[in-house]
């Protein structure tokens, strides 16, 4: 059937139908590289005082899955995945929903859509869905910090947050500008990129061929994404984390939580957790790419 035939509604309807499942099979997948990031991401570099070394300490990616599974068995790996799977049907929607209902409007003056055009709704829909997701983001934290064998229910430590903090930028919104930071910059990056080296690099005729093609920008598109907005991601994970010191807040602002991990611990610390976060970005990127486009077309052909 001709595109063109296909109402709005319906569109968005299997927009948001296709970014949903798109969204939950990327989170079944990758959850475990998401848990070690954070861990890895929350530690502090050791002190030569070797105050902070009691605790076990993850020297990377494998060593961090290994000592995991020693201590806290092969389900801790999906700790904190109940909040991605509630949020990120919802996120996902929201977001492939806002880029291609704001491409138009960034198209200014040009007929076709420019590589502007999809870094400006890429960031207007990583920033809304920010402020969405983020109340989940401050639960999942909180889920994968916890080192302890028992696992509390994601409701119990929800309202264990809101009793204790609120719901404001102290309590379930806490770290909600570096959110709106980090999804932001890495959907501009990430969209940006996307559309614009898939519309110049030629396709090819073979399916498994133009699959490749795809999977190879989305790839890199989520990896160049990483590099652009790890330091939000490290001040988010500490502003949304366990504090240092407990009852004082260490890590408040976003830039200034930037500025502090950048003088205690230098420069590369801004980019902790940068290895788990492309190997879960780089395919999830892919795989999310992907997903929604091959659903989003089935759906046009076979219920349009």
């Amino acid at each position: 059937p001709a595109p063109q035939q296909i109402s709005h509604a319906k569109r968005a309807v299997f927009q948001v139908m296709a970014g949903g499942s798109a969204g939950f099979l990327e989170v079944c997948i990758m959850q475990p590289l998401d848990v070690v990031k954070t861990r890895i991401q929350i530690q502090a570099t050791p002190t030569a005082g070797g105050a902070a070394v009691a605790d076990v300490h993850y020297n990377g990616v494998f060593d961090c899955f290994g000592k995991m599974y020693r201590h806290e068995g092969i389900s801790s790996y999906w700790k904190g995945i109940m909040p991605p799977i509630l949020a990120e049907t919802p996120k996902r929607a929201i977001k492939f929903l806002v880029f291609e209902q704001t491409k138009p409007i960034f198209q200014f003056d040009s007929p076709t859509p420019t590589p502007l055009t999809f870094s400006l709704a890429g960031l207007t829909a990583g920033t809304l869905e920010a402020i969405a997701v983020n109340p989940f983001e401050v639960v999942k934290v909180a889920q994968q910090a916890d080192r302890q064998k028992k696992m509390l229910s994601t409701f119990a430590v929800a309202k264990g947050i809101v009793a204790k903090d609120g719901l404001g930028l102290r309590g379930l919104n806490k770290g909600l500008t570096a959110t709106m930071g980090r999804n932001g910059l890495f959907n501009m990056v990430y969209f940006g990129f996307y559309h614009s080296v898939k519309n110049v690099v030629p396709e090819y005729r073979e399916g498994h061929l133009e699959f490749l093609r795809k999977v190879t920008i989305g790839f890199l598109a989520g990896t160049l994404a990483c590099f652009v907005n790890i330091p939000f991601d490290v001040a988010k994970s500490r502003i949304q984390g366990p504090q240092p010191e407990p009852g004082k807040i260490k890590y408040r602002g976003t830039l200034s939580s930037m500025g502090i991990v950048y003088r205690e611990e230098g420069f590369r610390a801004l980019y902790k957790g940068l290895v788990p976060k492309i190997m879960r970005l780089g395919p999830g990127g892919a795989i999310l790419l992907l997903v929604f486009e091959y659903s989003y077309n089935h759906l046009l052909n076979n219920y349009s």
